[in-house]
């Protein structure tokens, strides 16, 4: 960490020094590098992740390099503010430097280590001046602890417990799909994932139904499988805590629809002993239960019915996250009331994980601390300074 450190301390004099320009081109060359090596990189991610090489191959890695290009755009086109005051004969303008440590030698250092032994020398470094994490919510308290004897700025993107919230007008062709994609993702180990779904009354059976159906045509398999929907998860311990959540709601008397201790999984002989979970489906459950409070980051989600508008928005807020929603129905006038209403960050309506790089990401409560995106990313990075001439 010391070395990492003194590294970024060197080098950050000449390259925050540099043009806007410049700085863009060398984004756009990182941009260039990661799709020449698309491949492999994909590679890389669903061995180290256990996700589908296929998901790696077309999100993970593009998604990458599309970041890279959006900021090395997103650079050229920062203006600053500037105002007058005639009657004192003054001006006032603002500049933004860049934060602290700071694509040359000892710009980007990465130290690869547990949290406890690097992670804490790294936030608690008193020449660290800000902290970008992505994580759990006791991780981020222990940052918060450490970093606060230096008064350092913090972005945490935490946990989420998301609803998903279905109408009896809403489109079942589009929305079942949907929802199991945003279910059971990349193994539910995404913080958008959805783990809650609220679906009216009058076409709970009937989307019930055709959810569990859709469900049950995920196929699990290894990650370099193509026909895979789904691949391993992280680790032992992750699957055993995964799993352990599905007992707990057996033993409150939920159902298991399918998924865990219904179906069979079926793998190579080879695989067997493997981090695979078939997605799974829990009804009969109580809003109060802890798989419907707790952050499981797995492929279990629970179907519960709700009867008003009211009160579906009131069980969806009553969890201590807000990170992300989804709103089904075909009411304008809906979608937008509720999305208004809801507690959490990012709200999609009729779909879920489109995302534009210009708007705000980050969540409300317990989902953590700022936003993400084009501006707050650029006010999240830089220090803000006001500069008064007297003329």
């Amino acid at each position: 960490i010391e070395a990492a450190v003194k590294a970024a301390r060197e080098a950050f004099p000449g390259w925050s020094s540099r043009s806007p320009q410049e700085r863009s081109r060398v984004l756009n060359q990182v941009a260039d590098l990661l799709e020449q090596s698309l491949e492999e990189f994909a590679q890389a991610e669903s061995k180290d992740q256990g996700k589908t090489l296929a998901l790696a191959r077309t999100m993970d890695i593009p998604r990458s390099v599309q970041n890279f290009r959006f900021f090395a755009s997103s650079i050229l086109h920062h203006t600053s503010e500037c105002t007058q005051m005639d009657h004192l004969g003054c001006m006032h303008y603002t500049v933004r430097t860049p934060v602290g440590v700071g694509v040359p030698p000892g710009v980007v250092n990465i130290v690869f280590g547990a949290g406890p032994r690097v992670g804490e020398a790294l936030v608690s470094h008193p020449e660290v001046p800000l902290i970008s994490f992505t994580g759990s919510q006791p991780t981020a308290e222990r940052i918060t602890q450490l970093s606060a004897p230096y008064c350092k700025k913090l972005s945490l993107e935490l946990g989420g417990k998301n609803p998903a919230i279905v109408f009896e007008d809403a489109n079942l062709d589009e929305c079942v799909p949907a929802t199991v994609r945003s279910s059971f993702a990349n193994q539910g180990e995404i913080c958008l994932c959805t783990s809650r779904i609220f679906v009216q009354k009058s076409i709970y059976s009937e989307f019930l139904k055709r959810f569990v159906e859709a469900t049950r045509e995920w196929k699990v398999g290894i990650p370099s499988d193509p026909l895979a929907s789904m691949g391993a998860l992280i680790s032992k311990a992750h699957l055993e805590k995964v799993r352990s959540y599905v007992k707990k709601a057996l033993a409150e008397g939920a159902q298991i629809r399918c998924g865990e201790g219904v179906d069979k999984l079926s793998l190579p002989a080879r695989n067997q002993a493997g981090y695979f979970m078939l997605p799974t489906v829990i009804t009969d459950i109580k809003d109060e239960s802890c798989c419907m409070t707790e952050e499981i980051f797995g492929p279990v989600t629970c179907v519960v019915p709700f009867d008003s508008e009211e009160e579906v928005i009131e069980r969806a807020n009553s969890v201590k996250y807000g990170l992300a929603a989804t709103v089904w129905s075909g009411n304008v006038g809906r979608v937008h009331r509720v999305a208004k209403k809801l507690q959490a960050g990012l709200v999609w309506t009729n779909s879920w994980l489109i995302r534009e790089l210009n708007l705000p990401f980050g969540g409300m409560k317990s989902s953590g601390i700022g936003r993400e995106g084009a501006k707050d990313s650029y006010d999240f990075f830089t220090e803000i300074k006001t500069i008064t001439i007297k003329h």
